[in-house]
């Protein structure tokens, strides 16, 4: 038990009738107000409060210090302190009589929750309540306790905390739109830089294992789990063991076991879809309810506030594409640890479920693979029929379909080269740029009507309100006009992309033009979904679909005899 003993003798005591009181001397600092940096066990702030108390201790003999009770970087605006529960246990155990501050505001900054707690709770428990420099002292002064200034002060900390929380939060907001990182601590992979503690550089060794984690994931097809094992069979520690015993940070993990630094899937899969890796800031995921409650809660993903390109990326941004297309599909994982090569790919084309695999012995032993509704197969024959398609029935049909595609991609190609030496690409230009014009104009028309109207107004041929009324319509149509314009932009660009060949989605088509076989790589690059039927007919929803259907369709207008037909 922390505290001094007690000057006086029992005898003494008694004789002199002095009252002995067992006192809890509380310090607090809120988070902002902290100067507790690396390497320092408290605030000066603390330090400071500690000596100012326990001076006063000091010189008042009846006053015995039982226990100190330090809440550093806590704000003041909710009681649910760590120091100030404890302090409260003691007081309901009747191990404390006496609670000292320095003042008010060290109490709380909710003016509420203060005044209740001086009020009503310390009366309740017999407590007396000191407060130093606001000269309060419930005990020898108790007018003081009951004075309007002490609501009065109550309610100045508490817009104090208000308007500190208003002018943080704004403050923040600027820095995340800047894209300067205003987080705690850096993602796994990243440190702060020590000039600049906004900015993020690469930790080495744990970048090392980010880079891994993708590499497994996209390249090996290893599930999350079996990345987990993998990990943990290295001995490699968590993202919280590597903060703490690698960069010796006081990082803590609420979720998280003691002294368990073990990798588990949800780590590997927030690893997955940061987007930090590729350099960028993306802040904002979640906000406090308010400068009272401290309740967190997630934010939608739309209002995220995300800054591309502000440090060095950690992996290439096709990399990363590819693990998040991979994330989004079924990622169940076969006995050996790896994905099926059409794990999340098979849909039922009835009711929309999952295909499940299963394993089937014919009469001569030879064992095949099969896919089959997962409806029909966990909740009842009567939802969905079965769909039944063997493995190689499927692999043969979904291989000639590619090379079919391929095929009609090196004949468009063949087309599109044609087009390309003829007048069409200049001719599809100059005419969105003949458009573009005639609605330059019309804005420039509109502009000088807005001009004119203001001196109609002080002529007196219109009214205020018919001013009013003619501005606003020009401006939206105005604004009407620039969104066609920039449309107008858009359709050319992509004009020109697909007439060029350059789509992304072309080059990566082409590099599969030898295919004879095929791997989950292929599947996952050039095909979003695959619908089965009951019999056995497949349909193949390829990721470039949409782009194909926009070529054979310029195709078609420059050619109308073209002999080119789309496949299902």
């Amino acid at each position: 038990m922390a505290g001094r003993k007690s000057k006086y003798s029992s005898e003494n005591s008694n004789e002199n009738k002095i009252k002995i009181w067992q006192v809890a001397i509380y310090i607090r600092l809120s988070q902002e107000d902290s100067d507790n940096g690396e390497g320092k066990v408290e605030s000066n702030s603390v330090t400071s409060q500690k000596t100012l108390i326990n001076e006063f201790v000091e010189e008042n003999d009846d006053l015995i210090v039982y226990d100190t009770y330090v809440d550093d970087g806590f704000s003041g605006t909710d009681f649910d302190r760590p120091g100030f529960q404890r302090m409260m246990e003691d007081m309901k155990d009747k191990n404390i009589n006496c609670i000292i501050i320095k003042d008010l505001s060290r109490l709380g900054r909710n003016h509420y929750e203060a005044g209740n707690y001086i009020e009503k709770v310390f009366p309740l428990f017999n407590i007396r309540f000191i407060s130093i420099n606001d000269r309060i002292d419930s005990y020898k002064d108790p007018s003081s306790v009951n004075t309007i200034l002490v609501p009065f002060k109550n309610l100045m900390n508490d817009e104090y905390a208000r308007d500190t929380s208003i002018k943080i939060k704004s403050s923040l907001n600027g820095m995340k739109k800047k894209g300067e990182f205003v987080g705690a601590f850096a993602s796994y992979g990243y440190v702060k830089d020590i000039n600049n503690k906004h900015k993020l550089v690469i930790d080495e060794e744990a970048a090392k294992i980010v880079r891994n984690i993708f590499e497994w994931k996209v390249n090996e097809g290893l599930g999350n789990l079996a990345i987990c094992h993998r990990l943990n069979d290295m001995g490699v520690l968590n993202p919280t063991g590597h903060k703490k015993k690698r960069l010796n940070q006081n990082y803590n993990n609420s979720k998280m076991k003691e002294e368990d630094y073990s990798w588990c899937p949800s780590t590997v899969r927030n690893i997955l879809k940061n987007d930090v890796y590729i350099g960028n800031v993306t802040q904002g995921k979640r906000k406090v309810k308010s400068y009272k409650i401290h309740k967190v809660e997630q934010v939608p993903e739309e209002e995220w506030v995300t800054v591309e390109n502000m440090h060095e990326p950690i992996i290439d941004k096709e990399i990363f594409e590819k693990a998040q297309d991979l994330r989004q599909v079924d990622t169940r994982v076969q006995n050996s640890g790896t994905l099926s090569m059409w794990a999340g790919i098979l849909k039922c084309a009835d009711c929309g479920r999952a295909m499940h695999k299963k394993y089937c012995k014919n009469t001569g032993g030879t064992v095949y693979e099969y896919y089959i509704c997962g409806t029909y197969r966990k909740k009842s024959s009567k939802l969905c029929t079965k769909h039944t398609l063997k493995v190689e029935e499927l692999e043969n049909s979904v291989l000639e379909t590619i090379k079919l595609h391929i095929k009609l991609l090196i004949d468009t190609e063949t087309i599109l080269e044609q087009i390309n030496k003829s007048k069409t690409k200049k001719l599809a230009s100059a005419n969105i740029e003949s458009i573009k014009i005639t609605k330059e104009k019309e804005i420039e028309r509109l502009n000088n009507l807005k001009r004119g109207l203001y001196e109609d107004w002080k002529n007196e041929d219109i009214t205020r309100e018919e001013y009013i009324e003619y501005k606003q319509k020009y401006e939206q149509d105005i604004q009407r006009l620039k969104g066609i314009i920039v449309n107008l932009d858009k359709q050319k660009e992509k004009q020109e992309e697909i007439i060029d060949g350059n789509s992304k989605w072309i080059e990566n088509f082409k590099k599969y033009k030898n295919i004879s076989e095929l791997d989950r790589d292929i599947i996952t690059e050039l095909i979003d979904y695959i619908e089965v039927y009951e019999n056995k007919k497949i349909e193949i929803h390829f990721k470039f679909m949409n782009e194909l259907d926009k070529i054979l369709e310029h195709v078609d207008n420059e050619n109308n005899t073209s002999n080119f037909e789309k496949i299902s």
